[in-house]
C-alpha cells in the first residue's frame, strides 16, 4: 500500500483509539493478524510466508509475501526458482526468501471482508479486556452505579457501572426496605470481578460490610492515610454495624477520628446509610477488653475466656444491662460475635434470668 493512500486508515486508526479507549498497539496486532490471515487464505501459503509491517508514526503499512527460493519449484504458493527470482534480482541465491509487496486490493473480496471480522472481533475482544481490567482495578471499592431496570417480581435490579458495563443488584444484596427506580444513581460495593468471554462479570452489593469501611476509608482521612485501621467490621444491613479501629499513632484517638467534630464524619455516613445505626469501638489487643467494648452499649462486669478449641466466652453485665447488652432480637451480642471471633454467653450478675430475658 503506497503511504499516500494510508491516510484514512491512520486516520481511522486513531479515532478508534480515542473514542473506544483501545490502545493503538493492540488495535495494530489484531490489524496485523487479520491482514496475516486474509493473506494466508488467498494465496494459500502458511503464517512466516507473510510479512505485515504498520507504522503509525511513519503512515506506513505494508503486507509482504515471502516465497523460499529454490532450484525446483514444488508449491507456487511458498516457493520460487532461482532463475524467476533473478529476473528481479540478479544477486538472489538458493535459500533465500523473495519478496513480493502485495497491494490491498489483490487479497479480493473474500480476504477483505475476513480481516472486517477478524479485526471487528480483536476489536470486541479488546473491549472486553478492557472493561475487564478497568472493573478489576475497581474491586472492594464503591462505584456509583446509574438503575437502568428493577424486576419487581424477583427484586433484582440492573445496574449501569459505566466502562465496566453493567451488573446485577440481587435482592439478597439490597438493604431491607430500600426501592428503586430507573436512572437513580446508587452507591453499590464491588465484591469481585471475574473475567470470562462476554466479560467482566461483577459481583456487587449494598449489604457487605466492605461498603461501610470503604465509606469511612474515603470520609476519614486518618483511615486513607494510614494512621488509623479498621481492623474487623460486622454489619447487619440497615440496621447496625459495628466497626473496630486502631491508631497506630498513640497521638490521634481512632474513635474520635472516626467519628468526626460533632459526630459530622459518622453522621454523614449514618445519612448515605439511610439511618443504619453505626458503633465505633476501639480494637484491642486484649481480648477481653475487645469484647467488652464490642458490647457497647451494654456495659459489662467481667469476661471469662472459656477454654477449648473454640473460640468462646462467658460475659458477666450487670442484671439491668441485659436486654441493652444482648440487643433486639439479639443483634447486639450477634454482631459483637462476627466482630471478635468469638462466641458469648451473656449471663446477668444475679445469675437469675427474668422470664422476659430468655
Amino acid at each position: 500500500m503506497a503511504t499516500a493512500s494510508n491516510n484514512e486508515f491512520f486516520e481511522a486508526l486513531a479515532a478508534l483509539e480515542k473514542e473506544r479507549g483501545l490502545p493503538a498497539d493492540y488495535l495494530i496486532d489484531k490489524i496485523k493478524a487479520a491482514i496475516v490471515i486474509a493473506v494466508k487464505k488467498d494465496y494459500e501459503v502458511e503464517d512466516d510466508n507473510v510479512i505485515v509491517d504498520i507504522d503509525p508514526e511513519l503512515g506506513t503499512f505494508r503486507a509482504s509475501l515471502m516465497r523460499d527460493i529454490v532450484e525446483e519449484v514444488e508449491n507456487p504458493h511458498t516457493q520460487i526458482s532461482l532463475e524467476d527470482a533473478q529476473r528481479v534480482r540478479k544477486s538472489y541465491k538458493i535459500g533465500q526468501r523473495f519478496v513480493t509487496q502485495l497491494k490491498t486490493k489483490e487479497f479480493g473480496r473474500i480476504a477483505a471482508q475476513t480481516a472486517k471480522h477478524v479485526i471487528r472481533q480483536g476489536l470486541r475482544e479488546g473491549e472486553r479486556s478492557l472493561q475487564c481490567s478497568e472493573m478489576q482495578s475497581r474491586a472492594h471499592e464503591i462505584i456509583a452505579a446509574t438503575v437502568v431496570s428493577v424486576d419487581h417480581e424477583r427484586g433484582n435490579v440492573v445496574v449501569d457501572l459505566g466502562k465496566g458495563g453493567s451488573a446485577v443488584l440481587p435482592r439478597n444484596e439490597q438493604v431491607p426496605g430500600e426501592t428503586f427506580t430507573e436512572n437513580q444513581v446508587v452507591q453499590v460495593y464491588v465484591v469481585d470481578v471475574i473475567a470470562t468471554e462476554r466479560g467482566p462479570r461483577v459481583t456487587i452489593s449494598r449489604t457487605h460490610p466492605g461498603l461501610v469501611k470503604r465509606m469511612f476509608e474515603l470520609e476519614v482521612p486518618e483511615i486513607y492515610e494510614g494512621v488509623v485501621e479498621v481492623k474487623a467490621i460486622a454489619r447487619e444491613a440497615g440496621a447496625r454495624t459495628k466497626m473496630a479501629v486502631y491508631s497506630k499513632d498513640p497521638n490521634v484517638d481512632p474513635v474520635g477520628a472516626c467519628i468526626g467534630a460533632h459526630g459530622a464524619r459518622v453522621e454523614k455516613i449514618v445519612s448515605e446509610l439511610n439511618g443504619e445505626k453505626i458503633d465505633i469501638i476501639r480494637w484491642s489487643e486484649d481480648i477481653s477488653a475487645f469484647i467488652s467494648a464490642a458490647l457497647s452499649p451494654g456495659k459489662v462486669v467481667k469476661v471469662e475466656l472459656l477454654p477449648g478449641e473454640n473460640k468462646s466466652c462467658r460475659v458477666t453485665v450487670p442484671d439491668h444491662q441485659l436486654s441493652l447488652a444482648i440487643g433486639n432480637k439479639g443483634q447486639n451480642v450477634r454482631l459483637c460475635a462476627h466482630l471478635t471471633g468469638y462466641n458469648i454467653d451473656i449471663r446477668p450478675e444475679s445469675g437469675y434470668y427474668g422470664e422476659d430475658e430468655e
